[in-house]
């Protein structure tokens, strides 16, 4: 019997984007986590228009011609980062008020996706997906603690946090988006 090789998000031309969208929001969380005093507010609306730009690299790469296998997880993520986006740059005391409960929906959302894509990885690395899904779950429920009890300096400090980790995590996808030369 054949091995599959299966590769869960597919492959796209526009690996680079998603790279590039990666290495930006560790940049933007290291700034933050350096700069704390730049303030709440430019936090959130840095975070809403980073989740716009991911919206849309994720419905180009849903949509494109040479889509991904997974591109129902690809469209439904883009569209949720791209209302969730806006949401966060259409007002600075909304974002500020609903700011930790937006990320933490984001980051559960995204967890129980990486823990499901997992589940389909058909490599030696899947467990890394599990590990991946449910750290992103733990940050998603520690943004709704912090939330609950308005703690600021918990959130400035799971932001910066969550723009590294969430990253190096898109980056780390962005080669398993790669085409590879001679297969098809």
């Amino acid at each position: 019997m054949k091995a599959f090789n299966f590769n869960y998000l597919g492959t796209s031309r526009a690996w680079w984007v998603v790279l590039v969208v990666g290495i930006l929001m560790v940049i933007c969380g290291f700034a933050y986590w350096f700069w704390p005093v730049s303030g709440y507010a430019i936090a959130s609306q840095i975070f809403g228009w980073l989740l716009i730009l991911t919206g849309i690299v994720q419905l180009c790469v849903a949509t494109g011609p040479d889509h991904a296998k997974a591109w129902g997880w690809w469209l439904a993520g883009g569209i949720i980062d791209m209302f969730i986006g806006f949401m966060l740059v259409r007002s600075i005391l909304l974002s500020e008020e609903v700011f930790p409960y937006f990320l933490a929906f984001v980051f559960i959302f995204w967890g129980i996706e990486a823990l499901i894509g997992a589940c389909y990885r058909r490599n030696k690395y899947w467990w890394l997906g599990i590990i991946n899904g449910i750290l992103l779950c733990l940050i998603g429920f520690f943004f709704l603690e912090a939330g609950w009890v308005s703690d600021m300096l918990m959130v400035s400090f799971l932001t910066s946090i969550a723009f590294i980790y969430w990253g190096f995590t898109i980056a780390i996808a962005s080669y398993e988006l790669r085409p590879v030369e001679g297969k098809k």
